[in-house]
C-alpha cells in the first residue's frame, strides 16, 4: 500500500514540476523585434495584433497592400508592415536586409513562419504538376527561404523560430500539394531545431487542425474543385461516375462542420508560449479535431488510417468492381 502511495506522490510531483516549468517566462521581452509572415488574415493577422499589444516591435509581412493598410489601421505605430510574397526570392532578401537595418545589433528575437496556402484538394489523377508546385513553393520553399535569410539575425539574439505546419503534416487527409508541403515543413523544422541548439536558438512547430480562416473556406475549395471536375477528360469522369462530385462535396461539407474550430486565438496562444516560455514545446497540436481524431489517427497502423480515410470512396471502389 505504501508503495502505491509513494508512486502516486511521485507522479504528482513530476506533474507539478512539469506544469511549473511550463509556466516559466523569459524576462525583458518588451520591445524585442519579431517578424511574422502571412499577416493579411487568419492566424498571422491576429498574431500581429496580439504581439503588438504585448509590447513587441512587430514586422508584419503582408501579401497585399489592402491587408497591410487594414492591419496598420488597427495597431500601434510600433508595428511596421512590409509587402512580401514568400515565393519571390529577391523580395525575401530585400526584406531581410531592411529588417537587419532596423534591428541593428540587437538581432531578431522571433520569426513566425505563418504564410501558407491550401492549394487544390482533389484526387491525384485530376491534377497537374502546377497544382502541387504552388503550395510547395509557398508553404515549404518560401518558409525555408525566409528562415535562411533571417537566421543570422535570430542567432544574434539567441531567439525563437516558430514554423506553422498543420495536422496535415502528420497525416495526409486529402490529395493535392498541401500535405506534401506540410510534411516537408515538419522535416525542415526537425533538422533546423537540431542545427540551432548549439547557438541557443529554440525552434518550435505548430500543427493546427481545421480552423475557420480564409485558408479553409470550404465554399471556395469546392468551387475550385468543381472547375477542375468540369475540365476533366470524359474517360476520367466516367471512371469516377457522375454522382461522385456531388456526393464528395456533401461529405466534405459534413466533415468540415464536424471538425471546424472557430476560435483561432488558441493557435496564437501557442505562438506566444513558443516565443516567451523558457521551455517552449517542440510541437504544439492545436484544435479539438487535431487532438481527438487526426493526431491519434496519425499514430495508428496504415490499415487503420486507410479504413477511416477511404470510407467515402467505398462507393467508387464498388462501382469500379462492377
Amino acid at each position: 500500500m505504501l508503495f502505491y502511495i509513494l508512486l502516486l506522490l511521485g507522479i504528482f510531483f513530476l506533474w507539478w514540476h512539469w506544469r511549473a516549468r511550463d509556466e516559466l517566462k523569459v524576462t525583458n521581452l518588451a520591445g524585442k523585434y519579431m517578424f511574422i509572415t502571412g499577416c493579411d488574415t487568419g492566424f498571422g493577422n491576429l498574431a500581429a495584433k496580439t504581439f503588438d499589444q504585448k509590447g513587441f516591435r512587430v514586422f508584419a509581412g503582408c501579401l497585399t497592400e489592402k491587408g497591410a493598410k487594414e492591419l496598420a489601421a488597427v495597431t500601434s505605430k510600433k508595428l511596421q508592415t512590409v509587402l512580401l510574397d514568400v515565393k519571390d526570392s529577391d523580395r525575401v532578401k530585400e526584406v531581410a536586409a531592411w529588417i537587419k537595418n532596423e534591428v541593428q545589433s540587437e538581432g531578431l528575437w522571433g520569426l513566425v513562419n505563418n504564410a501558407g496556402i491550401m492549394g487544390l484538394l482533389a484526387p491525384t489523377d485530376w491534377l497537374d504538376i502546377k497544382h502541387f508546385r504552388e503550395p510547395i513553393e509557398v508553404n515549404l520553399i518560401g518558409l525555408i527561404n525566409v528562415t535562411i535569410n533571417m537566421l543570422p539575425l535570430i542567432k544574434k539574439a539567441k531567439g525563437r523560430i516558430v514554423n506553422v505546419s498543420s495536422i496535415g503534416g502528420r497525416i495526409a487527409f486529402s490529395s493535392g500539394g498541401y500535405s506534401p508541403s506540410k510534411f516537408g515543413v515538419e522535416a525542415f523544422n526537425d533538422s533546423l531545431r537540431r542545427d540551432m541548439k548549439a547557438f541557443g536558438v529554440k525552434v518550435s512547430c505548430i500543427e493546427p487542425g481545421l480552423f475557420k480562416t480564409a485558408l479553409s473556406n470550404s465554399t471556395r475549395i469546392m468551387e475550385e474543385k468543381e472547375i477542375i471536375w468540369d475540365q476533366l477528360p470524359p474517360s476520367i469522369k466516367k471512371q469516377y461516375g457522375d454522382e461522385y462530385f456531388k456526393n464528395d462535396a456533401a461529405k466534405k461539407e459534413k466533415l468540415s462542420k464536424m471538425c471546424l474550430n472557430r476560435d483561432i486565438s488558441s493557435v496564437v496562444r501557442c505562438m506566444e508560449h513558443a516565443l516567451t516560455s523558457r521551455h517552449p514545446c517542440t510541437c504544439y497540436v492545436v484544435g479539438r479535431d487535431a487532438k481527438v481524431f487526426w493526431n491519434p489517427l496519425s499514430k495508428m497502423p496504415a490499415a487503420v488510417q486507410d479504413f477511416f480515410l477511404l470510407r467515402n470512396r467505398a462507393e467508387l471502389a464498388a462501382s469500379q468492381a462492377e
